[in-house]
Order: C-alpha cells, then sequence, then structure tokens
C-alpha cells in the first residue's frame, strides 16, 4: 500500500493540494484552498501549456505542468482535485489512486458505472480517501431542505420534485460539454446533481428512471439540453427531476422544490432561499444556513482524510453515475430502466 499523507500538520506545513485541469470550475475550488488554513495550492495541471501558465500567474507563480506523472511525483503534493472533461476523471483517478494521493474530483465521477465503480475499487485498496464535488449538497437551500426531512418535518417522504431551469452557459459549439463522447450526456454533467439530492433526500435507492430528453436549442445539438427524469423507490415513492440550460434569457436561474411527506408539505420557492412548510399546525418558514459550498465541501474533504466523512463519498457518486447512465439509456429506448448495482445506495 502506498504512503498515504494525512491532515496532521502544523500550520507551516500545510495540506498541499494539486489542481488537475484550470478551467471555470477550477478557480472556484482554488478559491476555497487559499481562504482554508490547512491547505496550499502545491501546484495546477494542465494539458493545454497556455492554461496552465496562466493559472501559474494568477496564483502566484504556483508550479504548472501538462505532465500529470511529474507532478504526481513532487513530494510535496499531498491531494488532488480534478477539474477536467468528465470521459477523462476515470483514467486520472486511477493514476492518482495508483500514487496514493487522496482525490477530490469533480461530477460524474465517471461516465459509465463500470469505470465508477473501479475508481471506488482503487481508492480503497489504496486506501486513500476519495469524495466527489456533489456540491449542490451543501448549498444552503439543499441543507435546509435535507435538516427539515431529517427532523421528520414532513413525515415519511414520498414525493420530491425539483426543477431547475438555466440559459445556455457552455459558449459556442465546440465545448467539450456538448460533445456526448467527452461529457456522457447532459444527465451526466449536470443531471448527477439532481439525481443525486433527490436520492439523499429520499433516504432511498431509487428502483429504476424513466428519461426524456429534447433538443430545445437546435435540433442539430448532440447532447440534449432539456431533461425530466422520474425516479420510483420502493413503497410507491417517486422523484421528478426537471433540468434545462435551454431556457431563455440566457441569465434566468429558476429553481423549484416540493417535497410531499406522509405529514406535511415542504416548498422552497423560485424566488428565494427560504422554505416554507406547511402542516398541520399551519404554516411555517425554515431559514438557510449561510456559507460558501466549495468551502464546505473542501473542508468535508479534509475532515474525511482524517476519518470522518466526505459530502458525498465515493458511493455516492457511483450511484449518480448509474442513475445517470441510466437516464441517458431511457432517452434512447423510451422505456423505464432498471437502477442496478447492490453498491449503489444511501446513507
Amino acid at each position: 500500500m502506498a504512503n498515504i499523507p494525512d491532515m496532521k500538520r502544523d500550520s507551516m506545513n500545510a495540506f498541499g493540494v494539486l489542481v488537475v485541469g484550470t478551467g471555470a470550475i477550477a478557480e472556484l475550488h482554488i478559491a476555497a484552498l487559499r481562504a482554508n488554513p490547512r491547505t496550499r495550492l502545491a501546484g495546477v495541471v494542465d494539458t493545454d501549456p497556455a492554461r496552465a501558465a496562466a493559472a501559474s500567474h494568477t496564483n502566484g507563480g504556483v508550479r504548472a505542468t501538462t505532465d500529470l506523472t511529474e507532478a504526481l511525483a513532487w513530494p510535496d503534493v499531498d491531494g488532488c482535485v480534478v477539474c477536467t472533461p468528465n470521459a477523462s476523471h476515470a483514467p486520472i483517478a486511477t493514476a492518482i489512486a495508483a500514487a496514493g494521493k487522496h482525490l477530490l474530483i469533480e461530477k460524474p465521477m465517471a461516465t459509465t458505472t463500470a469505470d465508477a465503480a473501479a475508481v471506488v475499487d482503487r481508492f480503497a485498496a489504496a486506501g486513500a480517501t476519495l469524495a466527489i464535488a456533489h456540491t449542490h449538497r451543501v448549498y444552503d437551500y439543499s441543507l435546509a431542505v435535507k435538516s427539515a426531512l431529517d427532523a421528520g418535518a414532513v413525515g415519511e417522504p414520498t414525493l420530491i420534485r425539483v426543477s431547475m431551469l438555466g440559459g445556455w452557459i457552455w459558449g459556442d459549439w465546440h465545448a467539450w460539454v456538448l460533445d456526448p463522447n467527452r461529457s456522457g450526456g447532459h444527465a451526466l454533467h449536470n443531471g448527477v446533481h439532481l439525481l443525486d439530492l433527490v436520492t439523499w433526500w429520499m433516504g432511498a435507492r431509487p428502483e429504476s428512471v424513466y428519461a426524456r430528453g429534447r433538443r430545445q436549442t437546435a435540433t442539430e445539438l448532440p447532447i440534449y439540453d432539456y431533461l425530466e427524469m422520474i425516479l420510483r423507490f420502493p413503497g410507491d415513492k417517486v422523484a421528478h427531476c426537471e433540468l434545462s440550460r435551454a431556457h431563455r434569457p440566457g441569465s434566468l436561474a429558476h429553481r423549484d422544490i416540493l417535497v410531499a411527506g406522509t405529514e406535511g408539505v415542504l416548498t422552497l420557492p423560485w424566488d428565494g432561499e427560504q422554505s416554507l412548510l406547511f402542516d398541520e399546525r399551519g404554516v411555517s418558514a425554515l431559514l438557510p444556513t449561510s456559507g460558501s459550498a466549495f468551502v464546505r465541501q473542501l473542508d468535508g474533504w479534509l475532515d474525511a482524510i482524517d476519518g470522518g466523512q466526505p459530502v458525498a463519498r465515493g458511493e455516492d457518486g457511483l450511484a449518480a453515475v448509474a442513475m445517470a447512465e441510466a437516464a441517458e439509456l431511457s432517452m434512447t429506448t423510451g422505456q423505464p430502466v432498471p437502477i442496478t448495482g447492490s453498491r449503489v445506495g444511501v446513507r
């Protein structure tokens, strides 16, 4: 087994994090690293030399390279944050596990269930901590809903409906997310957020998914930019997920949540962070928490390295990939698809 670094360090020798991939999402992870006294940015990797150089310059001349193998050999790299295109996640994660480094990886963990399961196994064998960046779990709105459900505010949840409608954010038609071979499709790229959330909130493993997609922006679009995904759980429980990157105006950010249970209904209106609870006592408001999701996510990963639990484990990432892969298949066949895999579970 590799010599796995831990978090037992003093302030002069903070946990060294290598960021792999230097796109827009990497900037948010780096900001969280800079804000955390337990960590320091040990270097950046990008296959594009110009992007690697630009990231180095932006971050005070930190080391930069196009060679992941070289960077993993740097002695002060203890863990990695991976922010590369989806299809590269599994091979990069495999290399990081082989190097004995801890990993926080952007969603989806992989673009196939088989690859995701292999990544989980490799980190278990290495004894290193694997965490998945399902950041929506630690957004204020999500934590408020989860806290209310855990407290039994609606009794046993039986129906969850989540709608997230947004405008186009992917630049021109050369964006890698529009290539299904690189992104895996929209259910894997962004749909995993909703699929992960409703499963986490429901506290159960779904049995099947039925999905349909629409090429709303243009019929020539190689992926669906509008999705509806219906998950069925044991006991006739249902979750309905609606996701769009096709609405106008492009700045639109509409979110609507409803959770119906055996003892009440919880809603989160589109125009606010405050949830409303309807039960036999009347109507009450649930106050949101406050803080940065990326900071919380980083803290969860660091705590997990010391023996705690990350925001989302490798098994959670595996579950999300299994659901999303089934949704993509359902959109192709027009039929519900069973979700299989004994390790696809919930906490």
